[in-house]
């Protein structure tokens, strides 16, 4: 007895289009109408429905047929998995005119025009007083990064350039070290200690983002918070790395 084959409710295929260079893979109903089937490549590929010639290509890229009768249902061609829908643009587009968002035409508006709008974000959020709109969050806010700015100096005051210490950064080991600055630098706001690690164990050679604050060799040089560092009398510990 010979059993026939049910072929599945949608189908994976692949569009291609005549208006840009690109193809987008897809899946659709096989009950969907070559009518229907077009207004949903409208959305894919940009030409109208209207203006649409479709070609139907098989997994092998191979011409199969022309997707011709608009009231034909599209599980009535052999479509499979893989294959390659093909729709031809005959609107008078030209190829890429799609794709250069360049020639989109841009909106704009200036910034008393939208500060006058009552629809906008920056209107929410000042009714809403979030954000940089908030101005007691932000008070606090400003007033937090002033503390912990004055903790940060008081605790560098108390580190000085040639001695030697120790770092414990949370989630590392223990690192020995050479204080080479100390204060306020260009990459990140507040107080930082450098330091030339004893091991190369490091980050850089003393400077970031092409400024210099002292000289160490590449990979000996870091930059921590002032509440990392504790100043003693550590001597040079290899890490083992004499035996690696």
């Amino acid at each position: 007895m010979e059993v026939a084959g049910v072929s599945a409710p949608t189908v994976t295929v692949f569009i291609s289009s005549s208006l840009n260079s690109f193809r987008s893979e897809k899946r659709y109903s096989r009950g969907l109408t070559i009518a229907e089937f077009k207004c949903k490549l409208e959305l894919v590929v940009g030409s109208p429905a209207s203006c649409m010639e479709l070609e139907l290509y098989g997994v092998d890229d191979k011409f199969y047929s022309k997707l011709d009768q608009e009231d034909a249902l599209l599980g009535s061609y052999p479509v499979d998995d893989g294959c390659r829908i093909h729709v031809i643009d005959h609107s008078g587009a030209r190829l890429g005119e799609y794709e250069d968002v360049s020639k989109v035409e841009k909106y704009t508006i200036s910034q008393e025009a939208y500060e006058q709008r009552q629809d906008s974000v920056r209107s929410f959020l000042k009714r809403s007083k979030l954000g940089r709109y908030n101005e007691e969050e932000r008070a606090q806010q400003e007033a937090k990064a002033t503390q912990r700015l004055t903790e940060e100096k008081a605790q560098a005051s108390a580190i000085s350039v040639g001695s030697r210490c120790e770092v414990r950064v949370p989630g590392q080991y223990p690192r020995r070290g050479t204080i080479m600055y100390v204060g306020l630098t260009d990459f990140k706001p507040g107080y930082w200690i450098g330091i030339r690690y004893d091991e190369p164990l490091g980050k850089n050679d003393g400077s970031v983002n092409g400024k210099r604050y002292f000289e160490c060799q590449a990979k000996y040089g870091a930059f921590v918070k002032p509440s990392f560092v504790t100043v003693g009398d550590f001597p040079e510990d290899d890490y083992g790395l004499d035996e690696m």
